[in-house]
């Protein structure tokens, strides 16, 4: 991928993008993998002068990203968009929520929403950055673990048909999860631990800059 002067990248998505931005101390990128892709990007080129923004929210699933797409990602005409969002769809299956309105959606939904962000970003000309969803769980017949694969194969498609570059996550994770116990990777097996807030962060910037890190 190409960089040039004051190019605008946003990041978009749930509580794993979101990653406390709003907390004062964490502000505005948070302290999630935003915050280490962003840096290292700036550090790597600090005369470009990389303008870096962060609009993740918390338990937002495709429905709610969809809603706020307009404000939060189409009038902010970035240069880059990067998305991850996905396991909230899935989660909310599973794990009880206390807002009853918040239920999950399925993966055709979850295609169409998609699909329909992805056609307005499409139009800005805006490049694509698609990350796999992902779930720290080494058993691949675990129920919530089996249902993700219908999401992973909607960005796998997406990510064709709108010519985004994919960040293959879960992939990613499974190399390496006969290695590292998945409580290392997350307490609940959704929100990561820092360093691998920071482990995100290399897989995303090795595909944006073509290993080149």
């Amino acid at each position: 991928m190409k960089w040039h002067y004051q190019q605008k990248i946003l990041f978009i998505g749930d509580s794993i993008t979101d990653a406390l931005r709003r907390e004062k101390a964490y502000a505005p990128l948070g302290c999630g993998y935003v915050h280490f892709a962003g840096c290292f990007l700036q550090a790597k080129f600090p005369e470009l002068d990389l303008q870096i923004e962060n609009r993740g929210i918390s338990g937002d699933t495709t429905r709610e990203l969809l809603a706020r797409w307009k404000e939060d990602c189409m009038d902010l005409r970035p240069d880059v968009v990067s998305i991850l969002v996905g396991i909230n769809d899935l989660w909310r299956g599973y794990k009880p929520v206390l807002e009853p309105h918040k239920t999950p959606v399925p993966p055709a939904e979850y295609e169409d929403n998609l699909r329909q962000m992805l056609s307005g970003v499409q139009r800005l000309g805006s490049r694509l950055i698609l990350m796999e969803p992902f779930y720290f769980c080494r058993d691949l017949q675990e129920p919530m673990r089996r249902g993700l694969d219908a999401y992973l194969d909607v960005v796998h498609r997406l990510a064709r048909d709108y010519r985004a570059l994919l960040v293959p996550l879960q992939k990613a994770y499974e190399r390496l999860s006969s290695q590292v116990p998945d409580e290392r990777w997350s307490e609940d097996r959704v929100h990561p631990s820092m360093w691998a807030h920071a482990w995100i962060a290399r897989q995303w910037l090795a595909a944006v800059l073509d290993g080149q890190i």
